[in-house]
């Protein structure tokens, strides 16, 4: 390695060329140099930069303290270097846990940045148009939930697939947090695909879901204070949402959920027991009021081949006739309540 790499090198650790000369003479001449003015003038350095030398050098570790009135001794470059490695790693690890969080962090800051740019409580009713700001105001406003969430759930959806499967909500993050959230699905929404399934999914990860029927609107409500209002045809690329924080407005919506609430039916699992996804799939699908010819297009598959499936459930749950498969699955947990 050149003169002129170790330098770099030793820059790269913070000290500099006159850190090199007086550690090198501490290392290859202790005791030699009686004080500070006679090291100095042996390098051909002032007194001030040979202080500055030493100061670098005792704060990096590579001198410890002087027993006397002399010059401190140097430390084996090899401990020196090994010690500022550990130090540089652990400011690392600092700064990587510093960055953790304020990436975990973000969100929640654009949401109150949000919030504060466009805070609906100011102006009662807010108005949002178009499918990307509508989008984007419904996730800041799960972003900031921190109580409860709830939300009103029916088709049409927005979609950019062919089959019109609904674009998911990350309604399992507040969950996540603790916060509460329910959620009332139409009955009608069931109809694609994998969405029973998909909803016993959010029901595991502590979204509370129950299915209902003619549902009048959709909204979400977060904490109480402000419900979205999304347009009826959320495909509708100049559709607009609204954003209702009046307290006379906010005191019907509310109340229009919660009504809606305890008048849906319970699915999901709160615990497995015996389980199996296709059991609580089929399960949210005869709560919900299904008959077992639409249960069998919408899970593609032969309608006796549904009663079967439905026989072996009762089997399973030890009951008679249907009405008894919902509570003893309501009992186990196997239906939320």
């Amino acid at each position: 390695m050149t003169p002129g790499e170790v330098d770099a090198q030793w820059e790269a650790l913070g000290l500099g060329a006159d850190g090199l000369q007086v550690y090198e003479a501490l290392l290859n001449q202790p005791g030699h140099h009686p004080s500070r003015a006679a090291l100095a003038r042996s390098l051909a350095l002032p007194v001030r930069r040979v202080t500055s030398a030493l100061d670098q050098l005792a704060e990096h570790g590579f001198t410890r303290p002087a027993a006397g009135p002399g010059l401190p001794p140097a430390v084996a470059p090899a401990t020196a270097l090994r010690g500022m490695l550990h130090l540089r790693q652990a400011q690392l690890l600092r700064r990587t846990a510093e960055l953790e969080e304020l990436t975990g962090s973000l969100d929640r800051i654009s949401a109150e940045l949000l919030s504060t740019a466009q805070d609906p409580r100011a102006i009662g009713i807010e108005t949002v148009r178009g499918g990307p700001a509508i989008s984007e105001r419904v996730a800041a406003l799960l972003v900031s939930a921190r109580e409860e969430v709830s939300l009103l759930d029916r088709p049409p959806y927005a979609s950019s697939q062919p089959d019109g499967m609904p674009t998911p909500l990350d309604m399992a993050a507040p969950a996540r947090r603790g916060a509460r959230v329910r959620a009332v699905v139409d009955r009608e929404g069931l109809s694609f695909p994998g969405r029973a399934r998909g909803l016993n999914d959010l029901a595991e990860q502590g979204v509370q879901i129950r299915v209902g029927t003619d549902l009048p609107t959709k909204l979400i409500t977060v904490d109480r204070r402000i419900t979205l209002l999304p347009p009826t045809d959320a495909a509708d690329p100049t559709a607009s949402a609204l954003v209702v924080s009046d307290a006379l407005l906010g005191n019907a919506l509310v109340p229009l959920f919660d009504a809606l609430w305890e008048r849906a039916v319970p699915i999901g699992s709160a615990g497995q027991d015996g389980a199996t996804d296709e059991d609580r799939e089929l399960l949210t699908m005869l709560a919900s009021g299904l008959k077992d010819e639409a249960i069998a297009r919408r899970l593609d598959i032969h309608v006796h081949t549904v009663r079967r499936r439905i026989t072996r459930l009762m089997q399973k749950l030890n009951a008679q006739t249907r009405f008894q498969a919902g509570v003893q699955a309501t009992l186990r947990g196997w239906l939320t309540v």
